[in-house]
């Protein structure tokens, strides 16, 4: 049914006349009576009688005016969502980070709603490697990722991280010596699953340093290594960014010299097309 055939019995109903509500749908009275009567012939319903005071519903047509009306308002929100979409305004925004960005991503996401309230913004805990396969296959619109992404990506650089020394504050060895640390204490690490880029971080500072350590992959993430750092199970080399989730009782030492830096950004695949996604890197970029 044409959408415009129910506009135009809704108008009737509420002007009333057949002149005051062809104006208001800036038709001509004969071109309204027209739409009216093809309604009425697809419903096989009259539904107008006319009188001196004007055009009124019938019992029939005042039964289908509330379904009517109802409808329109749908169908009016609905090509306003619509609107909103094609202009990346509305949808659904699907985004990683970690733990580098554990402030600066939530953060970007607060602003982005403020200004796009109608998108639902879905943030996870994700590693940089997983994030860059789901950016590539279309399951993550942007990530918070710990660069260089593949070149099929485009990035931008946000922040630059560094790799900190997790003990406990009771650390009997002195935390300046990292060889006498590293001899007196396993060095707990997260899986390699869960973060590929730590682990080669980790393990490129000890190289360089010709370091020696009894490395543990001790738990799956973050928090959980955290915890195991705390009740004295050994020590962590971390991402500064642990600062922001950092149990009580545990101290960060920050390390100085090569493989201790290197930069976050924000990547997405530009070879999808998406205008939401568009909105936000602008916003997070900066090129709004």
């Amino acid at each position: 049914m044409d959408i415009r055939l129910l506009r135009a019995f809704v108008t009737l109903a509420q002007q009333g006349r057949y002149r005051s509500a062809a104006e208001v749908l800036c038709l001509t009275q004969p071109a309204l009576t027209k739409q009216i009567q093809t309604l009425e012939h697809l419903v096989g319903i009259t539904l107008f009688q006319r009188g001196r005071q004007g055009t009124a519903l019938t019992v029939a047509g005042r039964q289908l005016y509330a379904r009517a009306e109802e409808l329109l308002k749908q169908h009016d929100e609905f090509r306003e969502y619509v609107s909103k979409v094609q202009s990346g305004g509305a949808g659904k925004l699907a985004l990683g980070f970690g733990i580098s960005s554990f402030q600066l991503a939530p953060a970007h996401v607060s602003a982005f709603r403020e200004r796009f309230p109608d998108v639902d913004v879905a943030l996870n805990d994700l590693p940089s490697d997983m994030q860059c396969r789901m950016l590539l296959a279309g399951q993550l619109q942007a990530g918070f990722i710990r660069l260089p992404a593949p070149e099929t990506l485009k990035t931008k650089v946000l922040m630059e991280e560094r790799l900190v020394l997790v003990t406990s504050c009771e650390l009997r060895a002195d935390p300046e010596d990292i060889p006498s640390v590293l001899r007196a204490h396993q060095l707990l690490q997260i899986a390699p699953h869960r973060g590929h880029g730590l682990v080669a971080q980790t393990s490129s500072f000890l190289q360089e340093r010709h370091l020696s350590a009894r490395v543990v992959c001790a738990a799956d993430d973050i928090q959980t290594l955290l915890a195991l750092v705390a009740a004295g199970n050994g020590v962590a080399l971390l991402p500064a960014g642990v600062s922001h989730i950092l149990p009580a009782g545990l101290r960060l030492i920050r390390l100085t010299g090569n493989y201790t830096r290197w930069q976050v950004g924000l990547a997405w695949n530009p070879a999808a097309q998406d205008l939401l996604r568009d909105n936000f890197v602008k916003m997070v970029t900066g090129t709004a």
